[in-house]
């Protein structure tokens, strides 16, 4: 009989670092700050100051490091700018053995802020590329027309996000509850939205994903970047659900593992962000309810109110009544990492919230 999870440890290729920012020396001059603990080199990161409202900065070891001086060609999922490597007000200068190095900006006003000011406290999600783990990182130039573009998982993807670097535009983003035919996209609060442009109305496949000929996932000329997964038992899942309005009881959702992520954005309707929590920020109080949240598709600080969601052994289930995670009857899709799998590949299980 096969194991339950192939994956007995998924730090091993998804972690979480939280870090407080400490660039200034003791007579005011600036330094790198190398950021470590992530346990191995990331081949995607997604950085957010958590204490203070700043952009998302996605980097990647496949975009790499442009500009002068040298630093990582970054992206925000809370903006549709293009690709770009200026740093202003605080950057991601390279992508470590065990971590990241964040530097300052050369605005003397707010140098850092976006990366590692003095004292404000910063999240890094770190994703190892890994056919094993489900994660590949595609390239691609656009033709403006439609074209089939080769990835590595051996399996049909189940989540993919991707945004043309070239121009500006929405990031658009491919999850199994709508297919082919339907898209979301990750910079705004739109519902689930049906238009054949971003996926030429196809299903991917374990081979090939298919892009139409619309300029944010295939604009002329352009280069556009993909970040794509397909599920591993124990390890990751991306689904859907329906919420029940209830802020005492709220709906659970079964995935087989703890979770150590999750992105959840309402499907049914327009108007909530993309709600993320992890479990290093992890519930004030002492309370095992993850109350802290961000939201993917905005610049805020962390929250602390309300939306309550409750990391299990097996799964997650909300604290919350409104539309964000629960809504009465509204549908959701979610996108979630694992810290345990719910049994290892012994058939151990592993240890209760």
């Amino acid at each position: 009989m096969a194991a339950y999870t192939t994956i007995d440890n998924p730090e091993l290729y998804f972690n979480t670092v939280v870090f407080t920012g400490d660039v200034v020396d003791g007579d005011g001059t600036y330094h790198d700050q190398a950021v470590t603990g992530v346990g191995f080199e990331p081949d995607l990161l997604w950085h957010k100051g958590v204490t203070g409202a700043r952009p998302h900065y996605i980097v990647d070891s496949v975009r790499g490091q442009g500009g002068s001086p040298t630093e990582m060609k970054h992206l925000s999922s809370s903006a549709t700018a293009a690709e770009t490597t200026t740093n202003t007000n605080g950057h991601i200068k390279s992508l470590d053995s065990d971590g990241w190095t964040a530097v300052s900006g050369n605005d003397s006003s707010s140098r850092a802020n976006n990366s590692c000011l003095n004292g404000e406290k910063y999240v890094g999600w770190c994703w190892k590329e890994s056919a094993d783990a489900g994660f590949d990182i595609v390239s691609w130039t656009g033709n403006g027309s439609s074209q089939n573009i080769s990835h590595s998982l051996s399996a049909v993807p189940h989540f993919m996000i991707t945004k043309n670097r070239s121009a500006t535009g929405d990031w658009s983003t491919y999850h199994k509850f709508g297919g082919g035919t339907k898209t979301f996209y990750l910079s705004n609060t739109d519902a689930i939205g049906t238009t054949i442009s971003p996926w030429n109305n196809t299903d991917p496949t374990s081979s090939v994903f298919t892009v139409g000929g619309g300029a944010y996932t295939n604009g002329d000329g352009n280069s556009i970047i993909g970040y794509l997964w397909t599920e591993k038992q124990g390890y990751s899942k991306f689904g859907s659900y329906t919420g029940n309005g209830s802020a005492t009881d709220g709906i659970f959702v079964y995935l087989g593992f703890k979770p150590a992520w999750l992105l959840v954005k309402q499907s049914s309707a327009a108007g909530e962000g993309w709600y993320m929590w992890d479990n290093k920020r992890s519930s004030s109080g002492g309370a095992n309810e993850n109350n802290r949240y961000l939201i993917a598709s905005a610049n805020n600080a962390e929250g602390t109110l309300g939306v309550d969601c409750d990391f299990l052994s097996n799964g997650f289930k909300h604290y919350y009544s409104g539309d964000a995670s629960n809504g009465s009857s509204d549908t959701y899709i979610y996108m979630a990492f694992a810290e345990a799998p719910f049994v290892n590949s012994e058939g151990v299980p592993c240890n209760a919230k």
